[in-house]
């Protein structure tokens, strides 16, 4: 159930919803474009090299970081802790440009008509929705 934020000390606000990927740029430079927006911030590792990109949509901002040793969820064997849902006007238009920005559309597609289901460039899903 909702709830308000009563704003007093203990409450918090989320803040930044963050993901891995084997190369933090790319993955970022896709959601970017998926969501019509661009890439606005880098921050640098202890040694000075770009390594988390951060995209925001609204006020919510999307932390994007490289991981040599990520690996893509093996989905749909194993539950995904986390995944994203996107929702688009002209869902057919927006599935074509994603598959054009580097999406893969899987077999499995477990939402029927409800959702579709994409892996973005680093391997993980994420779903697509039509405007309700």
């Amino acid at each position: 159930m909702p709830s308000e934020n009563s704003g007093n000390a203990l409450s918090g606000k989320i803040i930044c919803h963050a993901m891995w990927a084997r190369n933090g740029r790319e993955l970022a430079e896709f959601y970017a474009a998926a969501l019509g927006t661009k890439v606005s911030q880098t921050y640098p590792d202890e040694q000075g090299k770009e390594v988390a990109f951060a995209l925001y949509v609204g006020k919510a901002m999307y932390l994007f970081y490289t991981s040599e040793s990520f690996t893509a969820p093996n989905w749909p064997e194993k539950d995904l802790p986390f995944h994203m849902d996107l929702r688009f006007t002209d869902v057919d238009a927006a599935e074509k440009r994603l598959l054009d920005l580097g999406a893969t559309k899987p077999g499995h597609q477990p939402g029927g008509k409800h959702w579709t289901v994409l892996l973005d460039p680093s391997g993980q899903p994420f779903c697509i929705h039509g405007s309700r």
